[in-house]
């Protein structure tokens, strides 16, 4: 059986550890692509304590209202049409604003005093170069959205946090935080400002701002180039498993599977798992990948290498660690404690985003 387990208290422990990093910052989480991959239904009761959730797209906010999500929804590419805003509205959405069609909309339709509407992303491009105003544009919107009666938060992302050593990492820093003294000093002492995302959040403690908004981070993966999961003190969220479902042995210089990349140099164990690319575990892993093998006879643990290409319904490991007596039935660890998604992405020449976001529905869901 394939099988995602999700486990809430992990999330939990992880949100905390950005709380403790940004003790004097609120926290956005990020619920986007269906909680990376993770189910919005399934994490929102384990984010409890974030102070709001941020969200890609209208049809995600309105899902998260509908669960029962009371808190500030951030909607970070704001609304793509005049209909959309009024629902924003409707639904007490708080929208980025990053281009001229959307600063027209929020002008002509100011949301009611009190509502989560009020509350405005002022999107400031610094050097990402997708969304956002120039330096002169976001201070010609934030006067009039002011005047309009808004309350702001001027907003950019970085490009380059997970490397903290990036050049446009200071320019970023620099661009922010002149045009944020500016706005509170000519419109508003009380506009608020959001720079960081997970990488931020670990690499730029100093400039965590009012709002903090973690992504991958809450989910157990490690944003930075130069330290791991496991150094940041981050617990996987979900596992991925699938089961031993046949075993044999193949002679030396026998081939496996499509292509016949792999070839046994001598008579080798292996088995055959009840998982491939149909699920979401990645076709191009190099030969370095493994899988933690738990035998349902004794429940030891064994790593196992990947072997041969990945099949859209089968992968083949091989078993010689194990005991002869491994049982048919064995888990199979694809990630989770061991290997952790980011050594399969790292082994598939990707990021964990990709991989959790791309699982498809396929896999049975729990929880732990």
């Amino acid at each position: 059986m394939r099988t995602i387990t999700i486990k809430p208290k992990a999330l939990t422990h992880n949100l905390n550890q950005v709380k403790k990093r940004a003790p004097q910052s609120k926290v956005l989480a990020m619920v986007k692509s269906n909680a990376y991959g993770h189910g919005v239904a399934a994490v929102l009761p384990a984010l409890q304590q974030a102070d709001g959730i941020g969200v890609a797209t209208l049809t995600e906010a309105l899902e998260a209202r509908q669960l029962g999500w009371e808190k500030t929804i951030g909607l970070v590419e704001g609304a793509f049409t005049t209909n959309e805003w009024q629902q924003a509205i409707d639904h007490e959405i708080s929208c980025v604003i990053h281009h001229g069609p959307q600063l027209e909309w929020a002008l002509q339709n100011v949301p009611p005093a009190g509502s989560a509407t009020r509350m405005a992303w002022l999107k400031y491009n610094t050097g990402m170069n997708r969304l956002g105003f120039n330096a002169e544009g976001v201070l010609s919107a934030a006067k009039r959205l002011h005047e309009a009666g808004y309350q702001l938060i001027l907003a950019t992302h970085f490009a380059n946090a997970d490397d903290h050593d990036h050049p446009l990492n200071a320019m970023q820093i620099e661009r922010f935080s002149s045009v944020l003294a500016t706005l509170k000093e000519t419109i508003s002492p009380d506009i608020q400002g959001s720079l960081c995302n997970s990488a931020g959040i670990v690499n730029f403690p100093e400039h965590h701002y009012d709002w903090v908004r973690p992504g991958i981070i809450l989910y157990g993966s490690s944003p930075v180039v130069d330290k791991s999961a496991q150094e940041l003190n981050l617990q996987p969220a979900m596992e991925f498993s699938a089961q031993i479902i046949a075993l044999q042995t193949v002679s030396a210089n026998d081939a496996i599977g499509y292509g016949s990349r792999w070839r046994a140099q001598q008579d080798t164990r292996t088995a055959l798992v009840s998982v491939g690319y149909g699920d979401g575990y990645p076709r191009v892993v190099t030969d370095n990948a493994y899988v933690t093998v738990i035998d349902a006879n004794d429940s030891q643990s064994y790593r196992c290498p990947v072997i041969g290409r990945v099949a859209m319904d089968m992968i083949v490991i091989d078993i010689s660690s194990a005991p002869e007596s491994l049982a048919i039935d064995s888990k199979v660890m694809l990630w989770g404690d061991a290997p952790r998604v980011d050594e399969v992405a790292g082994h598939a020449g990707t990021i964990s985003y990709e991989l959790l976001c791309r699982l498809s529905i396929r896999p049975n869901r729990t929880q732990a």
